[in-house]
């Protein structure tokens, strides 16, 4: 297959809508003349991020994610397959091959992309990037127990399809506990498989030695964050810097700056791009979160393939669900509280809940602080020593995470 990155006419238009709503807005008010923000920094940023993808085909996201999913198929079918026969849930494979094939295989990419930052293209590397879908399969199972998530990417969730399985067959015992022993099984097994698939993918021993201490931190990064959501989902209003702190362990780190800071340590980058790539991956790695907060209350399910507005009836406190409370008058802040104190929610509080969120201000607040994060990641990337082209790629993959509906 031909490189992802290619060298070229952009496909992209860049003109037709301004990345920045701001900038957007500014246009629209002055008649559609260009007019940019009248910040100079922020309109320099704006500059710069609309014409980021010169040289960087439309669809190389589709490319690499095409690749990435072939190394997933063949490693599920030759490898995971045959490890599962054992189980004797014949259901599991099935379950497993469904749930790697249907994700955007974000932190395979920028895995891959912080290789590029200091390698030439390789199928090992990108081999070993895949790794990482597994990781994140592991992850998601467990997260979709523990948040009692019924559907993943329009489909049911692991524990659901176990419990499914078991019923059918008439099974004793309880067909949810069996579904949610079983998808926290599996989901074990795939930490195991990310590991070995990696190790395994043709990358040289000195080329890993540089990946084990960062995917070490990244693995305890993702629980010890899980261990502190539990405690912000205990009914109560943390403070904003808590959740903030909690959403960058638990999923900014591991999606975005571990996944990129991984590839290029692979790939032998200097100190001072690992230390530009970790600035930009913890920026963007946060607005994706907090993108998905927001998608979690106001998102379509159909988009999604997640259920919304079920943060809302599981009382977590999300980003979003926070800022509306630290941003509320006293009269709002007291509705909050009693909606987030009440023992059991239904989808009509959701609703009510979701208006107020509206009326606190901080669906706008958030938003702005995507968009800060999103100027900050790009600023990072400002260093000598990063491809054109690559630089390019990280750009339009910011904005890809940060501006998304799914």
């Amino acid at each position: 297959m031909g490189s992802a990155l290619k060298r070229g006419t952009c496909e992209i238009e860049h003109t037709a809508t301004p990345y920045c709503r701001y900038c957007a807005g500014a246009q629209s008010s002055s008649g559609g003349g260009g007019t940019q923000s009248g910040d100079p920094t922020h309109r320099r940023m704006c500059e710069h991020r609309s014409h980021s993808t010169n040289g960087v085909r439309a669809h190389w996201r589709d490319d690499v994610r095409a690749r990435v999913r072939e190394h997933l198929t063949e490693f599920v079918a030759t490898q995971c397959r045959t490890d599962l026969a054992g189980a004797k849930v014949d259901v599991a494979g099935d379950v497993l091959s469904d749930f790697v094939d249907g994700g955007k295989y974000v932190r395979s990419t920028f895995m891959y992309l912080g290789w590029l930052c200091g390698a030439q293209e390789h199928e090992a590397a990108l081999r070993a990037s895949a790794s990482l879908e597994l990781f994140h399969a592991f992850a998601l199972m467990q997260d979709d127990v523990m948040d009692e998530s019924a559907l993943r990417r329009g489909r049911p969730s692991a524990h659901v399809s176990f419990s499914r399985w078991h019923r059918q067959r008439g099974l004793t015992g309880s067909s949810d506990r069996f579904g949610e022993s079983a998808a926290i099984l599996l989901g074990d097994l795939c930490l195991v498989w990310s590991e070995k698939m990696l190790r395994e993918s043709g990358v040289d021993a000195d080329a890993l030695a540089r990946v084990w201490p960062r995917y070490d931190d990244m693995r305890t990064e993702l629980a010890i964050g899980q261990f502190a959501d539990l405690v912000n989902d205990c009914h109560s209003f943390p403070t904003l810097d808590a959740v903030l702190d909690v959403l960058r362990r638990k999923s900014g780190n591991y999606s975005v700056r571990r996944p990129v800071e991984i590839g290029a340590a692979m790939a032998g980058c200097r100190p001072q791009v690992l230390d530009a790539l970790a600035g930009y991956g913890s920026a963007i790695g946060e607005a994706f979160q907090l993108r998905d907060d927001l998608l979690g209350v106001f998102g379509s399910q159909k988009v999604t393939g997640k259920s919304v507005g079920t943060d809302l009836t599981a009382q977590k406190a999300t980003s979003v669900v926070v800022a509306a409370h630290q941003l509320a008058d006293t009269a709002l802040r007291r509705q909050l509280s009693d909606l987030m104190s009440t023992p059991e929610l239904g989808p009509r509080d959701a609703e009510r809940w979701r208006d107020m969120i509206t009326v606190s201000g901080a669906v706008q607040w958030i938003e702005e602080l995507i968009e800060e994060r999103l100027n900050q990641a790009l600023a990072c990337l400002d260093i000598a020593g990063i491809p054109e082209i690559t630089r390019a790629a990280l750009e339009d993959m910011a904005v890809a995470c940060t501006k998304r509906e799914a």
